[in-house]
C-alpha cells in the first residue's frame, strides 16, 4: 500500500506523558475481537492519489493518535469526522477514511479511547465493553471530536463544510455530537444505540435529546438489530418528527446490526451500498461536499 504520512505529525510534544495515555499509536489490522471471517466480502480501499496515514490531534492534555485520509492536492477541504466501532481504529475503519477520501473529503478517525485502554489486542468483546468501553466519558469523547475538527480546519480541512459519520459505538455518539456542536452540517449514524444506562459518564442518550438537536443527522438503522429494538427506532422517529427536525431515519427491513461492516458475518452488501449513497446524497443536500 502507498501510504503517504506526515512523519513531523507524529512527533509528539515534550510535554505529552505516556503514563496518562494508554493508545499512542495506531494498531495495524483489524482488531482481534473481530477479524475478517468472509475475506472475499471486505472491501479493500487502496491510498492512490491520497494522503492517508496517522496522525496526531492535540487534546486538552496531551495527543491523541488518529488516521487522516485526503485527496494528495486537496485544500480547504469539506471534513468528516469518523467514529470508531467498540474495536477502535482499525483497518475497516481507516478504510472508511480511504472511501471518503476518494470521494473529496478530508476524513479523520481519532482513536477515541486513548486514555483508557488498547482494545486492538483484545479477543472477548464483553472485555472491551466493560474494560475499556464502559470507562470512556462523553464529555471526553465530544471534546476530543472538537479538537479532531481544530486539527483538521489547520490541515486542509473547510470548518464551514463539516460532517461526522460513526457506526455502532460511534453511531451514538453521532446524535450526541449534534446536539453539542452548533457548527456541524450534517451527521450520518449507523445503528448507533438510542437509550441505555445513564450515569456520571454518560448523562443522556439520543432519544433524551431527540426533540432539541438541530443538526440535520441521518439515521440508518436495521430491522433485526437484535440490540436495538424496532420500536425504540420508532420512537426516535417519532420524537424527531414531533420537533420538525430536519433529522432522518432509514430502516432496513431484514438487515441486522452492523450491516456495512464488510469483514463481519452481519454485512449486507444491499442496505451498505444503499446507505453509502445516502450518506453522500446527505452531506451534499446539508453542506458537506
Amino acid at each position: 500500500m502507498n501510504v503517504k504520512e506526515d512523519l513531523l505529525s507524529l512527533a509528539p510534544p515534550k510535554e505529552f506523558s505516556r503514563r496518562d495515555f494508554i493508545v499512542t499509536v495506531l494498531a495495524a489490522g483489524f482488531a482481534a475481537a473481530v477479524r475478517p471471517i468472509a475475506a472475499q466480502t471486505v472491501i479493500q480501499t487502496d491510498s492512490t492519489g491520497l494522503i492517508a496515514g496517522e496522525v496526531k490531534i492535540a487534546v486538552k492534555d496531551g495527543q491523541i493518535p488518529a488516521y487522516r485520509a485526503m485527496p494528495e492536492k486537496g485544500k480547504n477541504l469539506a471534513t468528516v469526522l469518523v467514529v470508531q466501532e467498540i474495536f477502535g481504529v482499525h483497518e475497516h475503519i481507516r478504510d472508511v477514511c480511504r472511501r471518503l477520501g476518494k470521494l473529496g473529503y478530508l476524513a479523520v478517525a481519532p482513536e477515541l479511547y486513548a486514555r483508557q485502554g488498547d482494545v486492538s489486542k483484545m479477543t472477548n468483546i464483553q472485555d472491551i465493553l466493560e474494560k475499556v468501553v464502559s470507562k470512556v466519558p462523553d464529555s471526553q469523547v465530544m471534546s476530543d471530536l472538537d479538537a479532531t475538527a481544530a486539527w483538521a480546519a489547520k490541515n486542509n480541512g473547510n470548518d464551514a463544510k463539516l460532517g461526522i459519520t460513526g457506526f455502532c459505538w460511534g453511531g451514538r455518539i453521532v446524535w450526541l455530537y449534534a446536539a453539542h456542536n452548533p457548527k456541524l452540517k450534517a451527521g450520518v449514524a449507523w445503528y448507533g444505540r438510542l437509550t441505555g444506562n445513564k450515569d456520571e459518564l454518560r448523562p443522556q442518550q439520543p432519544l433524551d435529546m431527540a426533540k432539541s438537536i438541530k443538526t440535520p443527522v441521518l439515521g440508518l438503522y436495521g430491522a433485526e438489530d437484535q440490540g436495538i429494538p424496532l420500536e425504540i427506532v420508532e420512537m426516535m422517529q417519532d420524537d424527531l418528527k414531533a420537533a420538525k427536525s430536519p433529522s432522518e431515519i432509514v430502516v432496513y427491513p431484514d438487515a441486522p446490526h452492523g450491516f456495512h461492516a464488510d469483514f463481519r458475518s452481519s454485512y449486507r452488501p444491499g442496505p451498505a451500498q444503499d446507505g453509502w449513497k445516502r450518506l453522500q446524497e446527505w452531506f451534499k443536500k446539508y453542506g458537506v461536499a
